[in-house]
Order: C-alpha cells, then structure tokens, then sequence
C-alpha cells in the first residue's frame, strides 16, 4: 500500500512525534484488502495500547489525550484500518460515565434517538438497525432514552450488513436480553452524537489524505507520450484541488477536537466547530474521491486497486454520524439562536 504517514506535530504540538510514528507503522502494516475485522491488527493495537488511547486508566484505557486519539483517527483513516477504534472509544466513555463495567476487547456503541430499545429493569427488547462492527463486537453499548445499556451480541438476532466500504453495519435484534443497566448522565445523548461526529471527521480527514497521496503517487508512475501524467497541468491542477480539500478538512476537523478539549464536549463553541467539520470534511470527501478517481481513470474504480479503500470510506462515513445536511441544518440553527449580537463571539470564540 502506498506510504500515506504525514507527520502531523506541526499540526498537534500537543501529540508526541513517537506515537504518530508508532500509529504510522501500526496501521503500515496491516491488511486493509479484507472485509470484517482486523484481528490481528486490533491485538497491535491492544499491545501498544492504542486500542483505549484516550480512555482512562481505571476504565482499562491508556490515559491518553482526546487530540493523541485525533491524530491516531487521522492514522487510521488514511489506511483504511478496519478496527472499531473510534466506537470502542464511544463505548468506553459511555459505559465508565454511567458507572458500568467496561468490557474489554473490540466495542461498539449506538445511540438510540429513536427509542428502539424498550428497557424494563435489566432485560432489554428490540431491535437497533446498522450498529458498526457489531457482529465483531465482545459488546454494545447503547445510550437509549435515560439509560446506558451494556448488552452482549452473543444474546442477539443478527442480520448482518454493510456499508459502502464493506464494513460492518449489522442489524441486531434482542428479546428480553438481560444487560448492565445505569442511568446515564444528563444530556448525554447531545454530548454522545457529537463525540461520534468529531471522531467521524477525524476518520473523513484521514480517508481524505490517503486518496490523495495514492492519487499523487500514481500520477508520478503512470506515463502516457513518454512522460508521468503528474507532469501534465491539467493532472497538477487536479491534484493541488485535492490538496487544498485535504488541508481545509483536516484543518477544520483538528479545530473542532481543540475546541472541544478547550471548551468542553457541552459548550455551544463545541458544538458550532464539531457541525462545521463535519461538514466540511463530507465536502472534502465529496471532491477528493472525485479528484482521485479521475486521476486514476479505469484501474481506480477496479477491486484489485488500494484507492477504493479510501474513496468508498469517504462515500460511506460523509452519511454517518449525521449527513452534511442535517448538521449544517444545525449550523444554522446555531447562529439563528445566537442572534446578531452573538453571532461574531459564537464564531471568534
């Protein structure tokens, strides 16, 4: 697979260089041609611990800073890693903050806005559509009404699905299955989607660079009149679109992790900068798989090539976690409740 690592401590000061190289190197080397999970790349990541990077030490996590996760995400992404990361760490903070038990291995989380899960006690009944990863999953931790839910898969009916990029996205349905049940923190369900956005974006701006240094590469190997079609002006312009996408998307997904470190998962400034990247970067993602592809002409769109690992991710996640609709529907909700006096502080802040 082409070397899509970009050292990003310019970027995040904050993170330490040896872990970006250690994450590089991780996700390197694993097979992301498969479909499913990555066993052997999960356990990788468990021995180095990167499986919890951000989840505190008394949950069983590693202690990390949520921008060291950002830019593991941004890892991740770029290649293609098929490893419930961003969920596992969902789940995590779910489960710890309502007092439960946090299982070990691969998790995944779901939020049910819905009221699809009926809980009565400590028996859960329904049925939750296209949980990620949940076939693979040693648990579901769902945030369903007031309620945080540990369930097992093991005690569920599956239908097993996908999304565009051949990840799961499962079907499963629990009859009176006994569970962990605790109250979950107030507002928590607002809190839960936008953790789930941030991260989204995070993986859409890592997706993002990964088609573009493929896109790069392969405009540097390929010739056409005696000449790589990367020489072309055409191809070069193309290219510094895809690059300025890129730059704009990953600079919007970075902003909205340090307003979040800086302002709290609850403040009005978080919510404004996790919309506004994911907005963004579904944009991104929209223009570098259309850029990558077309540069790429005919072998791009074949199975057998290592861009459709990026570009179906950019396609599948810019729709989950809320689409680039629904969150500038949010935006704009945002600066109308803001006003004309608090708009400019709203956006400065």
């Amino acid at each position: 697979m082409t070397d899509v690592h970009d050292d990003l401590s310019d970027a995040l000061p904050e993170v330490d260089p040896d872990l970006l190289e250690l994450a590089g190197s991780v996700f390197a080397d694993a097979d992301a041609t498969g479909t499913g999970l990555d066993t052997a790349l999960w356990d990788n990541l468990e021995q180095t611990g990167l499986a919890r990077l951000a989840v505190a030490e008394d949950a069983g996590g590693s202690g990390g800073t949520l921008l060291d996760l950002a830019a593991v995400l941004v890892e991740a992404g770029a290649y293609a890693a098929r490893v419930p990361l961003a969920e596992t760490d969902l789940a995590c903070r779910a489960a710890a903050g309502a007092g439960l038990d946090v299982p070990a291995g691969p998790l995944t989380f779901a939020l049910d806005r819905a009221g699809a899960l009926a809980v009565a006690g400590d028996t859960v009944s329904g049925t939750l559509a296209r949980v990620p990863w949940a076939r693979s999953a040693a648990a579901v931790v769902v945030l369903t009404g007031g309620s945080v839910v540990v369930l097992d898969p093991a005690a569920a009916t599956v239908v097993e699905g996908t999304n565009v990029a051949e990840e799961p996205r499962d079907t499963f349905t629990w009859d009176g299955a006994r569970a962990a049940v605790a109250a979950a923190p107030e507002g928590a369900a607002g809190q839960f989607a936008l953790r789930a956005a941030l991260w989204r974006a995070t993986l859409l701006a890592g997706a993002a660079r990964g088609a573009l240094a493929r896109s790069v590469g392969y405009a540097g190997e390929r010739e056409q009149f005696g000449r790589p079609i990367g020489r072309f002006q055409a191809i070069q312009q193309q290219l510094a679109l895809a690059a300025a996408e890129v730059a704009a998307g990953g600079a919007a997904a970075e902003s909205a992790a340090r307003v979040v470190v800086r302002d709290g998962i609850a403040a009005p400034t978080a919510e404004l900068a996790v919309a506004s990247a994911k907005v963004r970067t579904g944009e991104a993602a929209t223009a570098v798989a259309r850029i990558a592809h077309q540069v790429h002409g005919a072998i791009g769109f074949t199975r057998e090539h290592d861009l459709r690992l990026t570009t179906t991710r950019l396609w599948a996640w810019r729709e989950e976690d809320g689409t680039d609709g629904q969150w500038a529907a949010r935006i704009g909700e945002l600066v109308l409740a803001a006003g004309p006096d608090g708009l400019w502080p709203l956006v400065t802040a």
